[in-house]
Formats: C-alpha cells, structure tokens, sequence
C-alpha cells in the first residue's frame, strides 16, 4: 500500500474523530432530548458519509465517485429517516411522563403515566407513577390524621364545656365535676403528647441514647404497670424473659412500645383470657413478642393496626387516641427494628418486634 494512501487513510480518520467530537460537544447544547436525538442521527449518518466520500474521491477515479455518492445518499436517507422515527417516539414516550408529572404538580395525585417505551423510560415511569402512588397515600394519610385528630380533640373539649357550664348555673357541685374534668385534662394532655411524639418521630427529629440493656426490668415495669387493670378484668399475665437477654435500646422508649402492646391486647382481650410476653435472642437481634387470646386479627387489622387512628372497631368508641401503636412502630424503627402483627394460632393476636442485640 502506497506510503502516500496510508498518510491520507489516517488524515482522515483523525479529521473525522476530532469533527465527530465537536459535533458531539455541540449536541449537548441543543435545548431538548428530540433535537439531541435528532442531531445524533443526522451526525451518526453525515459523518461517515463525509468520511467515504472525501476518501473517495482521493482513492478513485472521478467516474467512481457517482457511484458511491448514489449508494451513499440512499443510505444516508434511509438512516436519517429512520434516526428521525426513533428519536420521535423517544421523544413522545418522555413526553407522556412529563405531562403526568405537571398533572400531579398541579394536584391530580391519581394521575399515573403510562409504563411503554424504551427501558429507561419504562423504569422511569414506573419510578413515576411509584412516586405519585406514595405521594397519594401520604396526602390521604395526612387528612385522615386531621380528622381524627379534630374528632378526638373535640369530644374532651365538649364535655368540658358542658360541665362548667353546668357548674356556672349550678346544676352540680364543684365536688363532683373535679374529678372529671380532671380526668379530660388528663385525655387531652395524653392525645397531644401522643401527636408531638409522633411529629418528632417523621420529622426525624426524635433523639435515641442508645445504651446495652437487659430486658427482664423492662418487661417487668411494663408488666407492673397494666397489672391493675388485667386483674380487674380478670386476665392473667405472663412473661418468659432470660435473665442474660440484653438489646442495644433506649429502655425507657422500648417500655412505651411494650406499654402500648400490653394496652392494646388487654383490650381486646375478654375476662378470663390471658396475655402473655416472651423474649428471645435470635441471631443479632432479640425478639419481643406480646400474645392474647382475644378475638384475633382479620386481613384489615394485620395490614392497618399500626396506621395512625385507626381502630378495629367502626363505632370508634374504644379508649385511647388510636395513636399508641402507630408511635410503637415508630420508636421500634428507630431502633433499627420492625414490628409487625400475624393471628395467634388458636386464636388470639400476637404482635412481635425486633432490637439489635447487645
């Protein structure tokens, strides 16, 4: 091969390399995906052809050249208006996400964009409508808070009002209305403790000092705590706690969660049932789990016990916020655990969550 050949087959090639990387460079600076598609098939065609035919006309004959800028044109059309298909339904496909993004930005959260086209705009997509699905959960999660939070504040502040005004006209004594409207207080200060427990809990503002543990005081203080109001409803309690079992924890906020288990399964626990706790290392973790032989769990309670205010019982009539549990599962993932409820075989609930063993 002639030296004079092989100096222009690399001139060439240099020349092309460095046009092809300009053009590149210049691509990134068109304003939208359609034009930088569109830019690249034109310049993945041109490119190439420009390159045949300047070594074309160096290499061959003048009477060649008609030949190859004839095979040449039909394949730079044919690849143009193919570039330009392609880059045209890419296009369209990003599209349809970007509509449905502006309709979920103006506040149609059911909007969903359609999962077709390449992969990556599948994925994102699906990415999308993923988003979009949370984000609807979490609006409908936040107005159903509101509304309960309005029910359960309001029925305490109305049986205030109607007592006072019943003392102001002196329809009862001072004596006896105390006591309750103690006791209303009392509710109260429970239901916003219990929504600013649960504020620092999604704001991630809530602070752990963790320290290595042993569970045994801690289920026993829990266990002290409900014993009145077990044997007054005559349910037994039991614990089988290891006296070397320890959990890397805040004590006293895995006593609120084991508290707030042992309520709930009192109260859904008939006279003469029992209720009982277990704890056991597993692993690198240890096991706490609280048992009832009460009236069980459905479908709807394993999946939404531990949702914000919601209870078992429609009448909503049952005692406490309906945040207790809500709260549990929280301080339980705090800790870097997880908590999650299943039916007791036999009957009854059984409700179980995870520390880090210490």
């Amino acid at each position: 091969m002639p030296v004079a050949m092989i100096e222009t087959a690399l001139a060439v090639g240099v020349l092309t390399l460095a046009v092809g990387l300009g053009a590149v460079v210049l691509l990134r600076l068109l304003p939208s995906l359609r034009l930088q598609l569109a830019g690249l098939a034109a310049l993945s065609v041109c490119l190439p052809l420009a390159s045949v035919l300047l070594s074309g006309w160096v290499a061959f004959h003048m009477g060649d050249d008609v030949k190859i800028l004839a095979v040449s044109a039909g394949s730079a059309t044919v690849a143009v208006i193919a570039g330009l298909v392609l880059a045209r339904s890419i296009s369209r496909s990003v599209e349809r996400v970007r509509d449905a993004s502006a309709q979920v930005a103006a506040g149609d959260l059911s909007i969903r964009a359609p999962e077709s086209g390449p992969a990556e705009v599948a994925d994102l997509a699906a990415s999308f409508n993923e988003m979009a699905a949370s984000l609807e959960r979490l609006f409908d999660a936040r107005r159903e808070l509101v509304a309960w939070a309005s029910h359960d504040l309001r029925t305490p502040l109305a049986n205030m009002q109607a007592m006072l005004e019943a003392l102001e006209d002196g329809l009862v004594t001072p004596d006896a209305t105390t006591p309750v409207l103690r006791e209303q207080v009392a509710l109260l200060t429970s239901l916003v403790d219990d929504l600013f427990e649960l504020a620092r809990i999604d704001a991630g503002a809530l602070t752990l000092e963790l320290r290595d543990a042993l569970l045994e005081p801690v289920v026993g203080s829990c266990l002290r705590g409900v014993e009145a109001d077990a044997r007054r409803r005559g349910i037994d309690l039991a614990a089988t706690v290891p006296d070397d079992v320890s959990a890397r924890c805040a004590p006293e906020k895995v006593e609120r969660v084991l508290f707030n288990l042992l309520t709930n399964a009192l109260r859904h626990t008939p006279s003469d049932g029992s209720v009982a706790v277990r704890v056991e290392r597993v692993d690198r973790e240890v096991h706490v789990t609280v048992e009832d032989t009460g009236e069980g769990l459905d479908e709807e309670a394993r999946r939404r016990m531990f949702d914000r205010f919601w209870r078992a019982d429609p009448s909503r009539s049952a005692r406490g916020s309906g945040l207790g549990l809500a709260i549990a599962r929280g301080l339980v993932e705090a800790h870097g655990g997880r908590i999650w409820a299943e039916a007791r075989p036999g009957g009854g609930a059984r409700v179980s969550f995870t520390l880090p063993a210490a």
